[in-house]
């Protein structure tokens, strides 16, 4: 497979990845709001809920931006695999399924997974951190 389509591939892993997250980081800032999702949180054990309820929608608002732009995308993507390990410990691992329809893991994983992936071909090359890496290494020459 040719760098140019592996490169349109990792594009399009991150913005799917930006918007699904950004939409959950939505809904957790604004649709139902953060003492909604801290009480959700507290309701399923999750410690210092208010605090975890921050974390969650920024982690997922702004990281949901920075993966779509690709910018500090291995930091946002060890960010999301931390969000989504305590998603699934506290929220998912107990349902007894994997099918998110029945309160199972699916997504999560999928998510962590798919920003594991990300993060770890530093967003690629369309995105601010490919910019930024090309200027540095022509400046180096």
């Amino acid at each position: 497979m040719s760098t140019t389509v592996s490169n349109v591939v990792i594009l399009l892993a991150r913005i799917a990845l930006g918007v699904t997250l950004f939409a959950h980081g939505w809904q957790k800032f604004f649709t139902d709001g953060i003492d909604a999702t801290a009480q959700g949180f507290d309701s399923m054990g999750i410690p210092a809920a208010t605090a975890s309820a921050i974390f969650a929608a920024a982690v997922e608002l702004v990281g949901g931006v920075l993966l779509i732009i690709g910018l500090l995308t291995p930091l946002v993507a060890v960010l999301v695999v931390v969000d989504m390990a305590g998603a699934f410990w506290f929220a998912h691992r107990t349902a007894g399924t994997i099918f998110v329809g029945d309160g199972g893991y699916e997504l999560v994983l999928v998510l962590a997974a798919g920003a594991a992936l990300v993060g770890a071909v530093a967003g690629g090359r369309y995105g601010v951190d490919g910019v930024l890496r090309r200027r540095r290494g022509a400046a180096a020459r």
